[in-house]
């Protein structure tokens, strides 16, 4: 199985970036997004960025990770890493019923 796993731009070159996450500093391949400045988040795969994302969505991808790591560890209430657990479901506006 392959996992996204978002790290930040410590410092960057033309073709790879030192970056930072949660496995530590990696070497990371910018041949799909380019050079970045330090501080941009990027989600890799691989070792490899694919998509430039923000800092909001970096950290709910870690908290699915971290999510992923306490079911592995026999863990059973999740909430404590999604926030909208608790609230009621909603369609998105293209399935709703539009009025006639």
């Amino acid at each position: 199985m392959c996992l996204g796993i978002p790290v930040q731009v410590i410092e960057c070159g033309e073709h790879f970036a030192r970056c930072a996450g949660r496995n530590g500093e990696v070497r990371v391949d910018l041949s799909l997004v380019g050079q970045q400045l330090p501080g941009v988040w990027l989600l890799t795969f691989l070792e490899a960025a694919r998509e430039v994302i923000d800092a909001e969505r970096a950290d709910a991808i870690n908290a699915a990770l971290n999510a992923l790591e306490a079911a592995h560890s026999g863990e059973t209430d999740f909430s404590a890493f999604f926030a909208d657990l608790e609230r009621e479901p909603q369609l998105p506006d293209f399935l709703r019923t539009q009025p006639s």
